[in-house]
């Protein structure tokens, strides 16, 4: 796959010059640990999700930190998902909580459950892998340059 570690390079790159590392403050690393879920990945996830704005509400509906929709948080147990807009460790819980069921479905394939969170798994799994769409593609490239700078991983180096 040296296309993709090419086009992950530049997003790492990309994040870098921009200064987004995309660092974990306390309550996301304390989900995260909740959930067994790299809290790199989760800021990186919100980063790119909603900008940090709590607020935030997508053109589809999506809600909150992590731009969870109202069906996937009544699904896991959020009987008010209006809540994941003013309610950051909801919010931040939710999606979690979803990160972990996608994780369960797709294991540790990291790009694969970020694909997943934005197509939903049935793309994933229709096209056996990170679905062709330009949302999605463009998504996973720059959560997965997020978390890679994040971590401070070199893409492509010699390991």
């Amino acid at each position: 796959m040296p296309g993709y570690q090419r086009r992950l390079a530049a997003a790492v790159q990309q994040v870098k010059r921009r200064g987004g590392s995309a660092a974990p403050d306390a309550l996301v690393v304390a989900i995260g640990r909740k959930y067994r879920i790299d809290p790199h990945l989760l800021a990186s996830m919100v980063s790119a999700e909603s900008g940090g704005n709590m607020r935030a509400v997508s053109h589809k509906g999506a809600l909150g930190l992590m731009q969870v929709m109202p069906a996937t948080a009544r699904s896991l147990g959020v009987s008010n998902p209006d809540a994941l807009l003013t309610d950051r460790t909801l919010a931040l819980s939710t999606g979690a909580a979803y990160l972990k069921k996608l994780q369960g479905q797709f294991g540790n394939n990291v790009p694969l459950v970020v694909a997943a969170y934005n197509a939903g798994p049935g793309a994933v799994v229709k096209y056996k892998g990170v679905p062709r769409y330009r949302e999605t593609q463009g998504y996973v490239r720059t959560v997965m340059g997020r978390y890679a700078a994040a971590r401070g991983v070199v893409v492509g180096a010699a390991q």
